[in-house]
Protein backbone atom coordinates (compact mmCIF):
# COMPACT_ATOMS: atom_id res chain seq x y z
CA UNK A 1 0.00 0.00 0.00
CA UNK A 2 1.24 3.70 -0.59
CA UNK A 3 1.92 5.74 2.07
CA UNK A 4 -0.14 8.37 1.26
CA UNK A 5 -3.34 6.19 0.64
CA UNK A 6 -3.53 5.46 4.35
CA UNK A 7 -3.16 9.25 5.14
CA UNK A 8 -5.43 10.23 2.81
CA UNK A 9 -7.74 7.58 5.12
CA UNK A 10 -7.12 9.95 8.31
CA UNK A 11 -6.95 13.61 6.57
CA UNK A 12 -9.99 13.32 4.48
CA UNK A 13 -12.14 11.36 7.37
CA UNK A 14 -11.28 14.07 9.55
CA UNK A 15 -14.10 16.73 9.07
CA UNK A 16 -16.82 13.69 8.84
CA UNK A 17 -15.61 11.78 11.87
CA UNK A 18 -15.55 15.39 14.44
CA UNK A 19 -19.41 15.40 13.67
CA UNK A 20 -20.28 11.84 13.38
CA UNK A 21 -18.48 10.74 16.57
CA UNK A 22 -21.34 11.30 18.54
CA UNK A 23 -24.04 8.99 18.24
CA UNK A 24 -27.34 10.84 19.39
CA UNK A 25 -27.89 14.80 18.43
CA UNK A 26 -26.51 17.66 20.73
CA UNK A 27 -25.69 21.03 20.53
CA UNK A 28 -22.61 21.67 18.58
CA UNK A 29 -20.49 23.00 21.56
CA UNK A 30 -21.31 19.78 23.53
CA UNK A 31 -19.01 17.86 20.55
CA UNK A 32 -15.85 19.44 21.53
CA UNK A 33 -14.95 17.53 24.35
CA UNK A 34 -15.35 14.06 22.31
CA UNK A 35 -13.66 16.60 19.34
CA UNK A 36 -10.51 16.77 21.51
CA UNK A 37 -10.59 12.98 22.46
CA UNK A 38 -10.89 11.85 18.89
CA UNK A 39 -8.31 14.26 17.86
CA UNK A 40 -6.01 13.38 20.49
CA UNK A 41 -6.54 9.80 21.15
CA UNK A 42 -7.74 8.25 17.86
CA UNK A 43 -6.44 10.40 14.74
CA UNK A 44 -2.85 11.41 15.71
CA UNK A 45 -2.48 7.88 17.19
CA UNK A 46 -3.28 6.35 14.21
CA UNK A 47 -1.13 8.64 12.03
CA UNK A 48 1.51 7.73 14.78
CA UNK A 49 1.20 4.12 13.99
CA UNK A 50 0.98 5.13 10.03
CA UNK A 51 4.49 7.02 10.66
CA UNK A 52 6.03 3.94 12.53
CA UNK A 53 4.77 1.23 9.96
CA UNK A 54 6.28 3.17 7.16
CA UNK A 55 9.28 3.93 8.51
CA UNK A 56 10.29 0.74 9.89
CA UNK A 57 8.77 -1.81 7.56
CA UNK A 58 11.49 -2.71 5.04
CA UNK A 59 13.36 -3.41 8.84
CA UNK A 60 10.45 -5.59 10.38
CA UNK A 61 10.31 -7.19 7.09
CA UNK A 62 14.18 -8.35 7.20
CA UNK A 63 14.62 -11.79 8.06
CA UNK A 64 16.23 -12.52 11.01
CA UNK A 65 19.41 -14.10 11.50
CA UNK A 66 19.63 -16.91 13.88
CA UNK A 67 22.35 -18.85 15.16
CA UNK A 68 23.23 -22.16 14.55
CA UNK A 69 24.78 -25.49 16.27
CA UNK A 70 27.28 -28.52 15.82
CA UNK A 71 24.21 -30.74 15.18
CA UNK A 72 23.67 -29.19 11.48
CA UNK A 73 27.44 -27.74 11.13
CA UNK A 74 28.12 -26.26 8.56
CA UNK A 75 24.41 -24.39 8.17
CA UNK A 76 23.14 -21.06 8.31
CA UNK A 77 19.32 -19.57 9.74
CA UNK A 78 16.89 -17.18 9.58
CA UNK A 79 13.81 -16.65 10.38
CA UNK A 80 11.48 -15.01 7.67
CA UNK A 81 8.35 -13.22 8.22
CA UNK A 82 5.16 -13.94 6.31
CA UNK A 83 1.65 -12.84 6.10
CA UNK A 84 -0.75 -14.86 7.52
CA UNK A 85 -3.13 -14.72 5.05
CA UNK A 86 -7.16 -13.52 5.51
CA UNK A 87 -7.59 -11.84 8.96
CA UNK A 88 -10.70 -10.59 10.42
CA UNK A 89 -10.74 -7.75 12.61
CA UNK A 90 -13.74 -7.07 15.39
CA UNK A 91 -13.72 -3.62 17.36
CA UNK A 92 -15.40 -2.21 19.92
CA UNK A 93 -17.35 0.90 20.20
CA UNK A 94 -16.21 3.38 22.75
CA UNK A 95 -13.15 4.59 20.18
CA UNK A 96 -14.03 3.06 17.42
CA UNK A 97 -11.85 4.66 14.48
CA UNK A 98 -8.43 3.65 16.91
CA UNK A 99 -9.49 0.35 18.05
CA UNK A 100 -10.34 -0.70 14.19
CA UNK A 101 -7.98 1.13 12.28
CA UNK A 102 -4.82 0.91 14.43
CA UNK A 103 -4.73 -2.94 14.34
CA UNK A 104 -5.62 -2.93 10.62
CA UNK A 105 -2.08 -1.00 9.88
CA UNK A 106 -0.15 -4.11 11.40
CA UNK A 107 -2.14 -5.96 9.47
CA UNK A 108 -1.45 -4.35 6.48
CA UNK A 109 2.22 -4.08 7.40
CA UNK A 110 2.63 -7.49 7.20
CA UNK A 111 0.93 -8.35 3.64
CA UNK A 112 -2.60 -9.84 5.45
CA UNK A 113 -5.73 -9.09 3.71
CA UNK A 114 -8.12 -8.05 6.11
CA UNK A 115 -12.17 -8.08 6.65
CA UNK A 116 -13.19 -5.18 9.59
CA UNK A 117 -16.30 -5.39 11.49
CA UNK A 118 -16.83 -2.02 13.07
CA UNK A 119 -19.00 -2.04 16.69
CA UNK A 120 -22.87 -1.41 15.53
CA UNK A 121 -23.11 0.61 18.94
CA UNK A 122 -21.11 3.52 16.98
CA UNK A 123 -23.55 3.29 14.16
CA UNK A 124 -22.35 6.53 12.63
CA UNK A 125 -18.63 5.88 13.00
CA UNK A 126 -19.10 2.22 11.50
CA UNK A 127 -21.00 3.67 8.19
CA UNK A 128 -18.30 6.39 8.00
CA UNK A 129 -15.75 3.82 7.80
CA UNK A 130 -17.41 1.67 5.42
CA UNK A 131 -16.94 4.90 3.12
CA UNK A 132 -13.58 5.74 3.75
CA UNK A 133 -12.28 2.18 3.66
CA UNK A 134 -14.35 1.62 0.52
CA UNK A 135 -12.74 5.09 -1.24
CA UNK A 136 -9.25 5.53 -0.23
CA UNK A 137 -7.80 2.09 0.44
CA UNK A 138 -7.35 -1.36 -1.93
CA UNK A 139 -11.14 -2.76 -1.66
CA UNK A 140 -9.24 -6.31 -3.02
CA UNK A 141 -7.53 -6.58 0.10
CA UNK A 142 -9.56 -4.40 2.81
CA UNK A 143 -13.51 -5.09 2.93
CA UNK A 144 -15.33 -3.51 5.75
CA UNK A 145 -18.70 -5.62 6.66
CA UNK A 146 -21.57 -3.49 8.85
CA UNK A 147 -24.11 -4.91 10.71
CA UNK A 148 -25.21 -6.27 14.10
CA UNK A 149 -25.34 -9.95 15.87
CA UNK A 150 -26.36 -11.66 12.44
CA UNK A 151 -23.36 -10.21 10.65
CA UNK A 152 -20.67 -10.85 12.96
CA UNK A 153 -22.23 -14.97 13.58
CA UNK A 154 -22.02 -14.79 9.61
CA UNK A 155 -18.56 -13.73 9.82
CA UNK A 156 -17.44 -15.87 12.39
CA UNK A 157 -18.76 -19.31 10.26
CA UNK A 158 -15.85 -18.60 7.85
CA UNK A 159 -12.32 -19.95 8.14
CA UNK A 160 -9.90 -16.86 8.96
CA UNK A 161 -5.98 -16.88 9.52
CA UNK A 162 -6.55 -14.93 12.64
CA UNK A 163 -9.25 -13.22 14.27
CA UNK A 164 -8.47 -10.04 16.56
CA UNK A 165 -11.34 -9.03 19.02
CA UNK A 166 -11.73 -5.97 21.39
CA UNK A 167 -14.38 -6.38 23.75
CA UNK A 168 -15.59 -7.77 26.45
CA UNK A 169 -15.52 -11.50 27.76
CA UNK A 170 -18.75 -12.86 27.15
CA UNK A 171 -18.66 -12.02 23.71
CA UNK A 172 -14.88 -13.18 23.64
CA UNK A 173 -15.96 -16.52 24.75
CA UNK A 174 -18.20 -16.63 21.65
CA UNK A 175 -15.54 -15.81 19.05
CA UNK A 176 -12.88 -18.07 20.72
CA UNK A 177 -15.08 -21.22 20.35
CA UNK A 178 -16.13 -20.18 16.59
CA UNK A 179 -12.45 -19.32 15.81
CA UNK A 180 -12.04 -23.24 17.34
CA UNK A 181 -13.65 -24.91 15.23
CA UNK A 182 -11.28 -23.62 12.14
CA UNK A 183 -7.99 -23.49 14.79
CA UNK A 184 -8.18 -20.05 14.03
CA UNK A 185 -5.53 -18.61 16.47
CA UNK A 186 -6.98 -14.99 18.23
CA UNK A 187 -5.55 -11.93 19.86
CA UNK A 188 -8.12 -10.76 22.24
CA UNK A 189 -8.32 -7.06 23.80
CA UNK A 190 -10.63 -7.43 26.64
CA UNK A 191 -10.65 -5.40 30.03
CA UNK A 192 -11.15 -6.04 33.43
CA UNK A 193 -11.04 -3.73 37.13
CA UNK A 194 -8.23 -1.94 36.61
CA UNK A 195 -6.82 -1.16 40.02
CA UNK A 196 -5.14 2.25 41.07
CA UNK A 197 -3.03 1.65 44.45
CA UNK A 198 -2.36 5.24 45.95
CA UNK A 199 0.37 5.38 48.50
CA UNK A 200 1.05 8.71 51.13
CA UNK A 201 4.26 9.57 50.40
CA UNK A 202 3.62 10.98 47.29
CA UNK A 203 2.54 14.69 44.97
CA UNK A 204 -1.11 14.13 45.57
CA UNK A 205 -2.59 17.10 43.37
CA UNK A 206 -0.43 15.86 40.92
CA UNK A 207 -1.33 11.90 41.45
CA UNK A 208 -5.33 13.23 41.71
CA UNK A 209 -4.90 14.67 38.08
CA UNK A 210 -3.52 12.13 36.64
CA UNK A 211 -6.01 9.62 37.84
CA UNK A 212 -9.25 12.06 36.60
CA UNK A 213 -7.28 11.99 33.60
CA UNK A 214 -7.46 8.02 33.50
CA UNK A 215 -11.13 7.82 34.32
CA UNK A 216 -13.42 10.68 33.35
CA UNK A 217 -11.11 12.61 30.71
CA UNK A 218 -11.02 9.35 28.72
CA UNK A 219 -14.56 8.67 27.62
CA UNK A 220 -15.89 9.15 31.02
CA UNK A 221 -14.63 6.10 32.30
CA UNK A 222 -15.86 4.14 29.16
CA UNK A 223 -12.34 2.91 28.31
CA UNK A 224 -11.37 -0.88 28.94
CA UNK A 225 -7.56 0.46 30.63
CA UNK A 226 -9.70 2.90 32.57
CA UNK A 227 -8.88 3.28 36.37
CA UNK A 228 -11.97 1.03 37.88
CA UNK A 229 -11.41 1.12 41.55
CA UNK A 230 -8.91 2.90 43.95
CA UNK A 231 -7.19 1.10 46.87
CA UNK A 232 -5.49 2.94 49.81
CA UNK A 233 -5.16 3.17 53.27
CA UNK A 234 -7.64 3.84 55.62
CA UNK A 235 -6.09 6.82 57.50
CA UNK A 236 -5.19 8.66 54.28
CA UNK A 237 -8.81 8.17 52.41
CA UNK A 238 -9.99 10.73 53.83
CA UNK A 239 -7.02 13.55 52.48
CA UNK A 240 -7.34 11.70 48.84
CA UNK A 241 -11.19 12.50 48.65
CA UNK A 242 -10.58 15.63 49.79
CA UNK A 243 -8.09 16.16 46.97
CA UNK A 244 -10.69 14.55 44.11
CA UNK A 245 -13.64 16.98 45.15
CA UNK A 246 -11.27 19.92 44.68
CA UNK A 247 -9.26 18.81 41.20
CA UNK A 248 -12.92 17.49 39.96
CA UNK A 249 -14.68 20.98 40.72
CA UNK A 250 -11.32 22.54 38.69
CA UNK A 251 -12.12 20.87 36.07
CA UNK A 252 -15.68 20.13 35.44
CA UNK A 253 -17.57 22.58 37.50
CA UNK A 254 -19.59 23.14 39.98
CA UNK A 255 -22.09 21.24 37.76
CA UNK A 256 -20.52 18.32 35.80
CA UNK A 257 -24.04 17.50 34.11
CA UNK A 258 -23.40 21.22 32.32
CA UNK A 259 -19.55 20.54 31.48
CA UNK A 260 -18.82 20.50 27.89
CA UNK A 261 -15.53 18.21 28.93
CA UNK A 262 -17.68 15.59 30.59
CA UNK A 263 -18.55 12.53 27.64
CA UNK A 264 -22.18 11.21 27.87
CA UNK A 265 -22.68 7.80 28.06
CA UNK A 266 -22.79 5.65 25.17
CA UNK A 267 -26.77 4.74 25.19
CA UNK A 268 -29.59 4.26 27.33
CA UNK A 269 -28.59 -0.01 28.24
CA UNK A 270 -25.25 1.34 29.17
CA UNK A 271 -26.81 4.09 31.60
CA UNK A 272 -29.51 1.85 33.03
CA UNK A 273 -26.25 -0.90 33.87
CA UNK A 274 -24.64 1.85 35.38
CA UNK A 275 -28.03 3.04 37.51
CA UNK A 276 -28.15 -0.35 39.05
CA UNK A 277 -24.45 -0.31 40.25
CA UNK A 278 -25.06 2.64 41.62
CA UNK A 279 -28.55 1.79 43.08
CA UNK A 280 -27.54 -1.31 44.85
CA UNK A 281 -28.77 -1.09 48.19
CA UNK A 282 -25.32 -2.02 50.23
CA UNK A 283 -23.57 0.68 47.21
CA UNK A 284 -26.02 4.17 47.42
CA UNK A 285 -24.91 5.17 50.73
CA UNK A 286 -21.41 5.34 49.75
CA UNK A 287 -21.11 7.97 47.58
CA UNK A 288 -19.18 10.87 48.88
CA UNK A 289 -19.05 12.92 45.68
CA UNK A 290 -21.51 12.92 42.62
CA UNK A 291 -23.65 10.52 41.68
CA UNK A 292 -26.16 13.18 39.67
CA UNK A 293 -27.36 11.59 36.66
CA UNK A 294 -29.46 13.12 33.60
CA UNK A 295 -30.92 10.26 31.85
CA UNK A 296 -32.29 12.08 29.11
CA UNK A 297 -28.79 13.63 27.66
CA UNK A 298 -27.24 10.39 29.58
CA UNK A 299 -24.92 11.69 31.15
CA UNK A 300 -23.47 11.29 35.27
CA UNK A 301 -21.16 12.72 36.62
CA UNK A 302 -17.92 11.67 38.09
CA UNK A 303 -18.79 9.74 41.05
CA UNK A 304 -16.81 8.35 44.29
CA UNK A 305 -17.84 5.97 46.49
CA UNK A 306 -15.84 5.58 49.70
CA UNK A 307 -15.83 2.33 51.63
CA UNK A 308 -17.70 -0.29 49.23
CA UNK A 309 -18.09 -3.77 50.44
CA UNK A 310 -16.23 -6.44 48.26
CA UNK A 311 -18.82 -8.39 47.55
CA UNK A 312 -21.10 -5.83 45.67
CA UNK A 313 -22.08 -5.66 42.29
CA UNK A 314 -19.67 -2.75 41.41
CA UNK A 315 -16.33 -4.60 43.32
CA UNK A 316 -17.65 -7.56 40.87
CA UNK A 317 -18.02 -6.25 37.57
CA UNK A 318 -16.11 -4.06 35.06
CA UNK A 319 -17.62 -0.52 35.51
CA UNK A 320 -16.94 0.90 32.16
CA UNK A 321 -18.19 4.46 33.13
CA UNK A 322 -17.67 7.73 35.53
CA UNK A 323 -18.36 5.37 39.20
CA UNK A 324 -14.76 4.92 41.07
CA UNK A 325 -14.89 3.00 44.20
CA UNK A 326 -12.19 3.02 47.12
CA UNK A 327 -11.63 0.39 48.79
CA UNK A 328 -9.26 0.85 51.92
CA UNK A 329 -6.38 -1.67 53.42
CA UNK A 330 -4.93 -1.03 56.53
CA UNK A 331 -1.31 -0.96 55.15
CA UNK A 332 -0.35 0.09 51.11
CA UNK A 333 1.00 -3.91 51.12
CA UNK A 334 -2.51 -5.82 51.08
CA UNK A 335 -3.35 -4.06 47.95
CA UNK A 336 -1.63 -6.67 46.31
CA UNK A 337 -3.82 -9.37 48.17
CA UNK A 338 -6.74 -7.50 47.03
CA UNK A 339 -5.61 -7.13 43.46
CA UNK A 340 -4.42 -10.67 43.16
CA UNK A 341 -7.65 -12.21 44.40
CA UNK A 342 -9.35 -11.12 41.31
CA UNK A 343 -8.60 -12.01 37.76
CA UNK A 344 -5.94 -10.00 35.96
CA UNK A 345 -6.81 -6.82 34.99
CA UNK A 346 -5.72 -5.40 31.04
CA UNK A 347 -4.11 -2.75 33.63
CA UNK A 348 -2.82 -1.67 36.80
CA UNK A 349 -1.55 1.44 38.79
CA UNK A 350 0.80 2.41 41.51
CA UNK A 351 1.57 5.84 42.62
CA UNK A 352 4.09 6.27 45.26
CA UNK A 353 8.05 7.23 45.96
CA UNK A 354 9.16 4.07 47.31
CA UNK A 355 11.55 1.97 45.03
CA UNK A 356 10.74 -0.96 47.07
CA UNK A 357 6.97 -0.89 46.69
CA UNK A 358 7.70 -0.14 42.68
CA UNK A 359 9.58 -3.48 42.80
CA UNK A 360 7.13 -5.28 44.39
CA UNK A 361 4.23 -4.00 42.10
CA UNK A 362 5.75 -5.09 39.56
CA UNK A 363 7.28 -8.26 40.62
CA UNK A 364 4.07 -9.70 42.04
CA UNK A 365 1.05 -8.01 39.96
CA UNK A 366 0.14 -9.80 36.71
CA UNK A 367 -1.90 -7.54 34.18
CA UNK A 368 -1.72 -6.49 30.97
CA UNK A 369 0.38 -3.79 31.42
CA UNK A 370 1.60 -1.74 34.63
CA UNK A 371 2.09 1.92 34.84
CA UNK A 372 3.69 3.79 38.03
CA UNK A 373 2.58 7.33 38.74
CA UNK A 374 -0.04 7.52 35.86
CA UNK A 375 -2.35 6.08 34.76
CA UNK A 376 -3.35 4.88 31.02
CA UNK A 377 -0.04 6.41 29.31
CA UNK A 378 1.44 3.24 28.58
CA UNK A 379 -0.93 2.70 25.56
CA UNK A 380 0.62 5.62 23.42
CA UNK A 381 4.00 4.11 23.55
CA UNK A 382 4.49 2.07 20.71
CA UNK A 383 7.70 0.35 21.58
CA UNK A 384 5.64 -1.41 24.43
CA UNK A 385 3.35 -3.96 23.65
CA UNK A 386 -0.41 -3.62 24.73
CA UNK A 387 -2.40 -6.32 25.73
CA UNK A 388 -4.37 -8.70 28.65
CA UNK A 389 -3.57 -11.75 30.50
CA UNK A 390 -5.98 -14.35 31.39
CA UNK A 391 -9.35 -12.97 31.74
CA UNK A 392 -8.32 -9.44 30.23
CA UNK A 393 -7.24 -10.67 26.71
CA UNK A 394 -4.62 -12.94 25.26
CA UNK A 395 -1.52 -11.46 22.70
CA UNK A 396 -0.67 -7.87 21.78
CA UNK A 397 -0.35 -5.25 19.25
CA UNK A 398 0.92 -1.91 18.96
CA UNK A 399 4.19 -0.42 16.81
CA UNK A 400 5.76 -3.84 15.61
CA UNK A 401 3.98 -5.89 17.81
CA UNK A 402 1.18 -5.78 15.74
CA UNK A 403 3.57 -6.72 12.88
CA UNK A 404 4.57 -9.94 14.67
CA UNK A 405 0.37 -10.56 15.73
CA UNK A 406 -0.17 -10.78 11.74
CA UNK A 407 2.83 -12.37 10.57
CA UNK A 408 3.73 -16.38 10.52
CA UNK A 409 7.68 -16.47 11.70
CA UNK A 410 8.87 -19.52 9.25
CA UNK A 411 12.39 -20.98 10.55
CA UNK A 412 14.46 -21.52 7.43
CA UNK A 413 17.68 -23.66 7.83
CA UNK A 414 20.53 -23.65 4.75
CA UNK A 415 22.91 -26.32 3.99
CA UNK A 416 25.33 -27.63 1.13
CA UNK A 417 26.53 -30.61 0.46
CA UNK A 418 29.85 -31.11 2.35
CA UNK A 419 30.36 -31.95 5.34
CA UNK A 420 28.00 -35.22 5.34
CA UNK A 421 28.07 -36.76 8.62
CA UNK A 422 28.01 -40.77 8.57
CA UNK A 423 26.56 -40.55 11.98
CA UNK A 424 23.10 -40.35 11.89
CA UNK A 425 23.03 -42.74 9.01
CA UNK A 426 22.91 -46.95 10.07
CA UNK A 427 24.10 -49.15 10.92
CA UNK A 428 23.73 -47.16 14.41
CA UNK A 429 27.15 -48.88 16.58
CA UNK A 430 28.57 -47.53 19.97
CA UNK A 431 30.97 -45.26 18.35
CA UNK A 432 28.12 -43.19 15.87
CA UNK A 433 25.69 -42.74 19.08
CA UNK A 434 28.65 -41.59 21.49
CA UNK A 435 29.22 -38.81 18.72
CA UNK A 436 26.01 -38.21 18.29
CA UNK A 437 25.96 -37.33 21.91
CA UNK A 438 28.94 -35.03 21.66
CA UNK A 439 27.26 -33.39 18.50
CA UNK A 440 24.15 -32.28 20.52
CA UNK A 441 26.03 -31.78 23.34
CA UNK A 442 27.82 -28.90 22.06
CA UNK A 443 31.30 -30.21 23.32
CA UNK A 444 34.42 -29.99 20.83
CA UNK A 445 36.22 -31.98 23.64
CA UNK A 446 33.68 -34.60 23.77
CA UNK A 447 33.60 -35.02 20.13
CA UNK A 448 37.42 -35.08 19.97
CA UNK A 449 36.96 -37.89 22.68
CA UNK A 450 34.03 -40.04 20.54
CA UNK A 451 36.18 -39.65 16.95
CA UNK A 452 38.82 -41.25 19.08
CA UNK A 453 36.50 -44.02 20.35
CA UNK A 454 37.41 -42.37 24.02
CA UNK A 455 33.95 -42.05 24.94
CA UNK A 456 31.22 -44.19 26.49
CA UNK A 457 28.06 -44.52 24.45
Amino acid sequence: MEKATIFELFIFGLPSVLFVSMELPHKISNLFPLILTWLTLQIAMLKNSCRLAVKNMKHWMMPEKAKTSLVTFPSSAEIVSEPLGVVLVISAWNYPFLLSLDPIVGAIAAGNAIVLKPSEIAPATSLLLARLVAEYLDSSCIKVVEGAVPETAALLEQKWDKILYTGNGRVARIVMAAAAKHLTPVVMELGGKCPVIVDSDINLQVATRRIIAGKWGCNNGQACISPDYIITMKDYAQKLIDSFKCELERFYGKNPLESKDLSRIVNSNHFARLSKLLDEDKVSSKIVHGGERDKENLKITPTILLDVPRDSLIMNEEIFGPLLPVFLVDKVEDSFDVINSGTKPLAAYLFTNKKKLKEKFVATVSAGGLVINDTTVHLAEPTLPFGGVGDSGMGAYHGKFSFDAFSHKKAVLYRGFACDAFVRYPPYTRGKLGLLRALFDGSILGIIRALLGWSKA
